[in-house]
């Protein structure tokens, strides 16, 4: 998800991305599969193992990588091969992806603890929120979505701050944006030290309230290293459950072939290299209320952000 829909003006860039996503709408519909089909499909290999395999169509061809309802005791690695985009920025040994792809795990953070950041997010958002459907909380910049515009919530609120978060509150969440950046590391074979948590991250709470200004447009397909610049890997921690607590909201991975979709589950952690390898964006939420953390990194030490502190 992105805070903010920049315009995208016709550069080479933004032509080849829109190439990528027509070139893949083309070969969805040129397949002879259409309307509301659903197909189990049963492969059998040469050792005679049979395997199956589920194929989800409706107006376009949908793989589900995981389900609300499916528990990984070990994280689920797609690997896909790098962009170029990585080219165009500084090479930083260690940390820059050479290895690219996207992850998920349901391991790095309890369910209890996603519970505490629910209610942390909770609290915070009650004293304001957007006009429209998206509203955020970014901790280290004090940005919270105020109607149409963002306050800053520890300049508007001062020292009643004090009442709305914890000591305890930020510790958690300090806790586990380390356990996200490790297991990033360990996924894609970095050195952690050359990591560095880079802007914007912030929680976001989304609804089927309908948009009011281009902040509350949280749809659009867009990469993040294009959108941002520094980002160089991304992560998403859900706090809410798909299908349970709100419908539509699911991340979709938006590749040539298909679109390749997770169900969002409190606890669980999605990442993925930042770079036009993994064009994506997030269905529109159509019932209920969705809650995660977006929590980003970068290799370049310029773009670097402290760990929150509260005032």
């Amino acid at each position: 998800m992105t805070v903010q829909r920049r315009g995208i003006s016709k550069t080479p860039e933004s032509s080849a991305i829109e190439k990528k996503i027509k070139r893949g709408n083309a070969q969805r519909q040129a397949s002879s599969w259409r309307g509301n089909v659903t197909t189990l499909l049963l492969l059998t290999g040469v050792t005679g193992l049979v395997s199956w395999m589920y194929f989800s169509w409706a107006d376009d061809f949908t793989h589900t990588l995981v389900s609300r309802g499916e528990i990984l005791t070990q994280p689920r690695v797609f690997t896909v091969e790098c962009s170029e985009d990585y080219k165009k920025y500084k090479f930083f040994p260690g940390c820059t992806p050479t290895k690219c792809g996207r992850a998920i795990t349901d391991s790095a953070v309890t369910l209890e603890e996603a519970q505490k950041l629910r209610r942390l997010a909770e609290r915070g958002l009650s004293l304001a929120g957007s006009d429209g459907g998206a509203s955020i909380l970014d901790l280290h910049s004090g940005a919270l979505s105020m109607g149409k515009q963002f306050v800053n919530v520890y300049r508007y609120f001062k020292n009643e701050i004090r009442d709305v978060f914890t000591e305890d509150d930020f510790e958690l969440y300090r806790d586990v944006r380390s356990r996200i950046q490790k297991i990033i590391a360990e996924t894609f074979g970095l050195d952690s030290k050359q990591m560095y948590l880079t802007k914007p991250t912030f929680f976001s709470r989304i609804n089927s309230t309908s948009a009011k200004t281009t902040h509350d447009e949280y749809w659009h397909p867009h990469i993040d290293k294009e959108t941002y610049g520094s980002f160089d890997y991304t992560s998403l921690l859900y706090l809410s459950d798909y299908g349970m607590e709100f419908g539509g909201g699911r991340f979709v991975f938006m590749d040539p072939s298909s679109n390749r979709t997770v169900e969002p589950r409190a606890g669980r952690v999605s990442f993925f290299s930042s770079g036009s390898e993994n064009l994506h964006r997030v269905e529109k939420v159509t019932w209920g209320t969705r809650y995660a953390i977006t929590v980003s990194f970068t290799c370049d030490p310029d773009y670097a952000i402290d760990n929150p502190s509260l005032p």
